[in-house]
């Protein structure tokens, strides 16, 4: 049979560096190529280690290294670094949103130039979709015009929708760019010294190459590129990735020698990404990354028995300490890698030097590490189907039993190679991510086009034209459009094509050593350091204190907010938000910034009883798509703007409070830079006591009090009017039309109304309610107590249900986002990791949960056929709420369910002003959202304490402690 050519792959780990050579022209053999494998330790310079231990494959395999296409290799270190330390698409219909001001641009960067700043990040609004940064492109051009030692990182090339979660990653992008740029030139260097004349690629994030040049611009697409390669080369190794290996899901555990990392394979060969943001050193950014669980089981992991005769197995571990501290080698530590020979599973040391363990220890380690992987392989799941698992690793043999749910156990040729494999056949991907307007347009023709359009990428970037294939295509509506505008997704990935002639390795590093602005790696390091140092200060307030002997500043009846305050308002906020009302975060940020220039006007908050009938209350709130405020930072003139035309149109010279217009989700943080730029106080309540999806849901309205004339506007100074409607219902189509003309990111202010009528109408203390429920989450997660339990200790509910996620359905009607969600039971064993608590769910059936941005019910269905609505048993509708939490106890939005997560869904009874009068039900029951069901009580409501109430000092006595 012809041999090679051959491809080399690398992982260059914190403890060890991985080689693995292959055969491209013999993948079909039952080694799949592999020639040899080799580990070393990774060595400081990196250089050295990457050459030793490709040296070693080299000479294992006999392969000339003329017959080498290429190396790619994938490495933690950069991310080491930062722990350590077209214009058609640019508006959400279209239409570009301001065009650039090349002036400004140029005098930017001679004032860049002039403060010695020789590093930017250059971030633009919906830059990452279709129109190819365009914006960016175009300023960094202009500004390297006028400063051409500026060192440009445009964040479309960074990561996906998301302005500020990207703009973070862009930035730790350029703090280490001269790192990676060293990095880069010393694998060069290697490649050098072993006489390697074949281009080398670096594997990125998702499990695809990049070459050399972008690796060493784009270093945060590698960061996690090691669990990458592990996965991808084990289902290689495994056979699976030839269609017909395996049916069901796939899942990989890859077992060190501390930690065990498990993540689910999707059809596509690829690694399941992880949802929304991440973290990386502290901070939140938005790349991609693989959704990789990692549990504390490993070889080393230690074995504990206690005085009762129970058995722990981990998390401690002795690690690479192994060979010495393990019984079987002649140490004096029990561990899992002992437990496996005294099972006679292995033949690994000295077996006679665990003949002495207690067979009743044996076995209870071995059921606790079957428990162990069990809950790992169902926390990662994707789906119910049937799950293939991949054990890769040194110390994959800890896995001696077969586990619950697993219907196959491969444990692959090479497996202590997997990472390196896994880098030697990457391959190479595009990808078009756009918005697309699919009213009145055949959606089959557009989705063809972004197919091609993914496949032209895949070529341009070195994939081989006839191996190209469509490997994932996703659509998500957008929420609260009339035009079917939809996000699409299409990721297209082929082989790596045979290189051409080019330049040689010597003349690429002698490229790398003429790289201007070398600062040292220690300054890297630091910044980096400082940039995480900066960002956790900023946003996690209530870490730099203890919660329990916190007070809030409240004096002579008026609650001036802290940091602090803020940061629990917004997590009890979005627990009110019942699925919806946007994200509370960006609002909280907001608020911070906001709090920070206040100077002499301070943020503050009455309660509904210091209103005077007379005082005029006005209304301020983001109104639009939160896929859209989530890009389109805001000017922060926009609810002020609205609301001043408001009070004008209205007839009114004067106003003396604001009421947040809903409490729950973003708009419930949305009165607090309101109340400082007006210098006025913020109304402790809101008009709907959690959130809905339109503006006729507020209480007054339900009861007779006028909602026109309304204002809207967005941050570039427009403005519209609607100052008469038929109805409520109509008020709400009329501006909805006019937000999506000005891009679903405006704010809407309804006419002020008397304080008579807000303390009639609004459902009083709910900042309140959001700071305790805020609180007791905060507390409960420092003290490791039950999270349900704390929140009901402030805010009386129901826990209705513990279980998974089993299936999300959406769609949009109407122009909201509609769609339901299928939770499953857990076990009993599961339970006692999860939310548990002293309610005792039913167990028997899952819970279907519709939303149309928030939730609407939630019901008790047959396992066997959930969609079967005649078996349904309603428990909780609205007007009551309904919220889906995490594990760490932070609300989960409608937009942000998906398969496998674990979730506690409480209710809480809703206000008397929905319950109590027919006209309350009518708008804001399950009739006022076209469902043929009654409502049904989840019980008598309890109002929320209140914060002034409680710690006002002219009220109570000891010291006050605040927070600046």
């Amino acid at each position: 049979m012809e041999q090679g050519p051959y491809r080399i792959g690398v992982d260059v780990g914190g403890t060890n560096t991985d080689a693995a050579i292959i055969d491209i022209a013999a993948t079909d053999l039952g080694s799949r190529g592999v020639c040899a494998s080799s580990k070393t330790p990774t060595t400081t310079d990196v250089t050295s280690g990457i050459h030793r231990v490709i040296e070693n494959v080299l000479n294992k395999s006999g392969v000339d290294r003329a017959d080498v296409l290429s190396v790619a290799i994938g490495t933690t270190h950069f991310v080491n670094a930062v722990v350590e330390a077209d214009a058609r698409r640019l508006k959400i219909d279209g239409r570009e949103i301001t065009p650039l001001n090349p002036a400004q641009i140029r005098s930017t960067a001679l004032a860049i130039k002039e403060t010695g700043i020789t590093k930017v990040a250059l971030v633009g609004v919906f830059s990452p979709l279709d129109h190819s940064g365009l914006h960016e492109e175009t300023c960094k051009t202009l500004m390297q015009l006028t400063n051409p030692t500026l060192q440009i990182v445009c964040s479309h090339k960074i990561g996906g929708v998301g302005l500020l979660e990207r703009e973070n990653a862009t930035i730790l992008n350029a703090s280490i760019l001269t790192l990676a740029r060293r990095t880069v030139r010393a694998f060069e260097n290697a490649m050098v010294r072993l006489r390697l004349a074949c281009p080398f690629y670096l594997t990125q994030n998702d499990g695809t190459l990049t070459d050399a040049d972008t690796a060493a611009e784009l270093p945060i697409k590698t960061f996690a590129s090691g669990p990458t390669n592990s996965m991808t080369g084990a289902a290689y190794l495994a056979c699976l990735d030839r269609g017909g290996g395996s049916e069901g899901q796939i899942l990989v555990v890859d077992v060190g020698g501390t930690t065990s990392d498990a993540c689910a394979l999707l059809p596509s060969g690829f690694p399941r990404q992880a949802p929304n943001f991440v973290q990386v050193g502290g901070v939140r950014t938005a790349f991609s990354m693989p959704e990789v669980l990692s549990v504390g089981l490993g070889g080393g992991s230690v074995v504990s028995v206690d005085s009762d005769g129970d058995v722990r197995v981990g998390p401690e571990s002795v690690g690479h300490y192994l060979t010495s501290k393990a019984l079987v080698f002649g140490g004096d530590v029990l561990t899992t890698t002992d437990v496996v020979v005294a099972a006679g599973k292995a033949r690994i040391g000295d077996k006679q030097k665990v003949e002495g363990i207690p067979a009743k220890v044996v076995e209870k380690a071995r059921d606790r590490i079957k428990v162990i992987l069990e809950r790992a392989v169902e926390d990662m799941k994707v789906s119910d189907s049937p799950v293939t698992l991949l054990l890769v690793g040194g110390g994959s043999i800890v896995a001696m039993d077969e586990l619950k749910g697993v219907k196959e156990c491969i444990n692959p040729p090479h497996h202590d190679s997997a990472n390196a494999v896994g880098a030697a056949i990457a391959k190479v991907a595009g990808e078009v991510d756009a918005i697309k307007i699919l009213a009145g347009r055949d959606e089959r023709v557009v989705l063809e086009e972004a197919k091609r359009q993914a496949v032209e990428a895949a070529v341009a970037r070195g994939a081989e034209r006839g191996d190209v294939d469509i490997v994932a295509v996703e659509k998500i509506p957008l929420q609260y459009v009339s035009n079917k505008a939809t996000r699409l997704i299409i990721k297209a990935v082929g082989r790596l094509a045979r290189p051409g002639p080019g330049v040689s390795v010597k003349e690429r590093t002698n490229e790398f050593t003429a790289v201007n602005g070398e600062i040292e790696d220690e300054e890297e390091k630091q910044f980096g350091r400082q940039k995480t140092s900066e960002l956790e200060c900023s946003f996690q307030h209530s870490t730099c204190l203890d919660i329990d002997s916190y007070i809030p500043d409240v004096r002579d009846g008026v609650w001036y907010i802290s940091p602090v305050d803020l940061e629990f308002i917004a997590t009890g906020t979005g627990v009110l938000g019942t699925g919806g009302g946007g994200p509370s975060y960006l609002q909280y940020l907001q608020c911070l910034e906001s709090l920070r220039e206040s100077g002499e006007k301070r943020m503050r908050v009455i309660s509904p009883k210091a209103l005077k009938d007379s005082d005029i209350c006005v209304f301020g709130s983001w109104y639009g798509a939160p896929s859209v405020s989530g890009e389109r930072m805001p000017a922060g003139t926009e609810i002020m703007t609205a609301i001043d035309y408001s009070v004008k149109m209205s007839g009114h010279l004067h106003f003396e409070a604001v009421v947040a217009d809903e409490i729950g989700g973003g708009n419930g943080m949305s009165t607090f830079p309101t109340s400082v730029h007006f210098d006025i106080p913020v109304v402790d309540g809101d008009l709907m006591g959690r959130a809905y999806p339109t503006l006729e849901h507020g209480t007054p309205y339900v009861y007779g009090e006028p909602i026109t004339p309304c204002a809207l506007a967005d941050g570039k100074g427009n403005a519209a009017v609607v100052l008469k409607a038929e109805s409520n219902r109509r008020v709400e189509t009329m501006l909805r039309a006019q937000c999506v003309d000005l891009g679903l990111n405006v704010a809407v202010a309804c006419t002020p109304l008397p304080g008579k009528s807000i303390k009639k109408y609004a459902i009083p203390n709910t900042v309140s309610q959001s700071w305790y429920i805020g609180r007791a989450i905060h507390k409960a997660r420092r003290s490791k107590t039950n999270l349900i339990d704390a929140i009901f200790e402030t805010t009386p509910g129901h826990l209705l249900y513990i279980g998974k996620i089993i299936d999300v359905k959406r769609d949009v009607s109407r122009g909201y986002t509609m769609g339901s969600c299928t939770i499953a039971p857990l076990s009993n064993d599961e339970i006692d990791n999860a939310m548990s608590s002293t309610h005792t769910p039913d167990e028997s059936r899952c819970l279907i949960i519709p939303f149309q941005n928030e939730f609407l019910y939630a019901a008790y269905a047959n396992i066997a056929d959930p969609d079967d609505m005649s078996n349904h048993k309603i428990i909780c509708t609205v007007p009551d709420l309904i919220s889906v939490l995490g594990q760490d106890g932070e609300a989960i939005g409608s937009q942000e369910l998906r398969y496998g997560l674990r979730v506690s869904v409480i209710g809480i009874a809703a206000h008397p002003l929905w319950t109590g009068d027919e006209r309350g039900l009518k708008v804001g029951g399950p009739a006022g959202f076209g469902l043929e069901m009654e409502w049904t009580s989840l019980g008598a409501y309890t109002e929320p304490r209140s914060v002034i109430d409680e710690f006002d000092v002219a009220r109570v006595h000891g010291a006050v402690c605040t927070v600046d």
